[in-house]
């Protein structure tokens, strides 16, 4: 297991983009190709992605805890999603470094339902990932989503949303397809008034929604910011300043890798201007509360 009081820091915020159980879909390739100029960074190109255990090996260098997950986009954009079995026990085979996190179209419904209970219960995973341009949903969607989001509550695990503008089908014709308005994090607060005990993570800055974003988290007590998806240089300014005072205790560190990788992102945030005394509470410690572990 993770040795929590070892680490650096803990990366909340990767993903397991190459598939391990599969060839790529065709598009897949486009769409990548899209990522690293979006990002403007090479992961996406031919024979780029990482594996997980290439992320692995990277994270345990860095001595850098990271959370991992596949994104279950297959009903979206027909392209197979990753298994989530597989990952976890990729995971499980790393756990000095990773944690392991899934992720199911919330339209599965009843079938997704059963597959977290599974994936908690015999894979020890410990969080869902939920991309709701890349999946097609409202959050806040009764009766589309919350049959699974019922779920993941029950089993007490952690739940991480995409919020804002994504890379995905940036730039694209039609944009691949995704609709931006399904990520707006204010319909979260309805998630956070029906879940109040699950914990609920928005993904990234939220633009062009942060302000939404931060009143959320600063209103609902089970609301958390992942600062992942940007470098830290470009973070809005209400962004810092509510990450240094009232959501000091709700901010995680997140890198997005392999779009961004936590080399650039910490070396933009040791420039940032956030507090000496903010910055162990984004890099490890809020997480290792979040997670119920403790620093040793």
């Amino acid at each position: 297991m993770v040795d929590f009081s070892a680490v650096k820091a803990i990366d909340f915020h990767t993903h397991a983009e190459e598939p391990c159980n599969h060839g790529r879909d065709d598009g897949y390739n486009e769409f990548q190709a899209g990522m690293a100029t979006y990002f403007k960074n090479p992961a996406g190109a031919e024979g780029m992605l990482p594996t997980v255990q290439d992320t692995a090996a990277y994270y345990r260098e860095r001595n850098i805890a990271a959370v991992i997950f596949p994104v279950d986009a297959e009903r979206e954009t027909g392209f197979r999603r990753y298994s989530n079995e597989e990952v976890a026990q990729i995971c499980a085979e790393n756990d000095d470094i990773l944690i392991p996190f899934a992720s199911i179209d919330p339209h599965k419904g009843k079938a997704g339902a059963r597959e977290v209970k599974r994936l908690v219960r015999d894979f020890g995973v410990r969080g869902f990932k939920f991309h709701p341009t890349m999946q097609g949903f409202f959050p806040n969607d009764r009766d589309a989503c919350y049959t699974v989001l019922e779920a993941c509550a029950e089993e007490g695990v952690i739940t991480l949303f995409h919020t804002g503008q994504t890379g995905v089908g940036s730039g694209m014709r039609g944009g691949m397809g995704m609709r931006l308005k399904y990520s707006n994090p204010m319909h979260l607060d309805d998630v956070a008034v029906d879940f109040p005990d699950m914990p609920i993570i928005l993904a990234h800055p939220s633009f062009p929604w942060t302000e939404e974003g931060l009143a959320v988290a600063q209103h609902k007590p089970n609301v958390y910011y992942d600062m992942s998806g940007w470098s830290p240089k470009y973070f809005p300014e209400t962004f810092i300043r509510y990450a240094n005072s009232i959501l000091k205790k709700k901010m995680l560190f997140g890198s997005d890798w392999p779009a961004l990788t936590p080399d650039r992102w910490l070396a933009d945030f040791a420039d940032a201007p956030f507090k000496d005394e903010v910055r162990p509470l984004i890099l490890k410690e809020n997480a290792l509360r979040l997670l119920g572990e403790s620093n040793g």
